[in-house]
């Protein structure tokens, strides 16, 4: 499979594209705002019309979009990928939804006689420029087999977890931890700064402990000095939210924490730091407290 397709050109479906052309792939791309696929068509990508063109001209069809609506809309609208399809097609999901639309898109895919699997990763644009993105797989595991190869292109990591939606449901989860790390970080740096502690210490004395993360040696630093360059936005990490919750709805049970990180980052979005990187809740906080 040297054909490639991604639709969805945000930050990091333009990561993906570029290192796969860097690695040799023919690429071919979609996005509704064409400006947007500048980089990947400077760089020798192919720019479509439509999710159909790229099917056509694809074996592996990435979508990496904004939320299930938009899944079924590149996959079974106008010009969809069904309306593309070929022998041999793989479609493989890389938008963060729900694992219940999930499984009903996989379901559907198979009516036309497309394969589809879950494929949700972990790192943002900064690690997938050069494929070292963790990826969290699911669906029919002859199709994964089939284009295992390309994938671990793309990913240091590959776990394979079982039938459709799975993979969903474990990014949900994961996403749940990068939200709680930044709101306790955020929280820890307001609170040792308010007693005229360099929260700078702060961390240092964290980072000393069993209880560092990624997140506490790297970004924080960058939280207590004001840098946001979004990776990953806060409005994005919002929509999230709003799926865990929906999601644990679903399966009957209370998450009582997301519940309530979704009444803080949704207060943070109105406030305006949507599209500044999710750590930039310790913004929101400050707010909060200056007032």
């Amino acid at each position: 499979m040297d054909r490639i397709g991604i639709i969805g050109i945000g930050m990091l479906g333009n990561a993906v594209a570029l290192h796969l052309l860097d690695l040799g792939y023919k690429i071919t791309a979609f996005n509704r705002t064409r400006e947007k696929t500048k980089q990947v068509e400077e760089k020798g990508g192919i720019i479509v019309n439509s999710p159909k063109e790229v099917a056509m001209n694809s074996d592996l069809v990435i979508t990496i979009v904004k939320d299930s609506e938009a899944v079924k809309e590149v996959s079974f609208g106008k010009d969809g990928i069904v309306f593309g399809k070929h022998e041999g097609l793989i479609v493989a999901d890389m938008s963060t939804i729900n694992p219940t639309e999930s499984k009903k898109i996989t379901s559907n895919f198979l009516d036309y006689k497309i394969d589809k699997i879950d494929v949700p990763v972990m790192g943002g644009p900064n690690v997938a420029i050069s494929g070292e993105l963790v990826m969290m797989v699911s669906g029919n595991k002859k199709t994964f087999e089939k284009c295992k190869k390309n994938l671990a292109n793309i990913a240091k990591d590959l776990f394979f977890l079982g039938e459709s939606g799975v993979a969903h449901s474990v990014k949900l989860a994961m996403n749940l931890q990068i939200t709680m790390l930044a709101l306790s970080l955020a929280e820890g740096i307001t609170l040792v700064k308010k007693t005229g502690t360099d929260p700078k210490v702060f961390l240092e004395i964290l980072n000393s402990t069993y209880f560092k993360t990624g997140m506490s040696e790297k970004k924080a630093y960058k939280m207590i000095d004001g840098e946001y360059d979004a990776t990953f936005t806060l409005t994005n990490l919002k929509k999230d939210i709003n799926i865990m919750n929906k999601t644990a709805t679903e399966l009957g049970i209370t998450l009582p924490m997301i519940k309530k990180a979704e009444e803080i980052y949704e207060d943070a979005v109105k406030e305006g730091f949507g599209e500044i990187d999710y750590t930039g809740i310790i913004n929101y906080i400050k707010k909060i407290n200056d007032k």
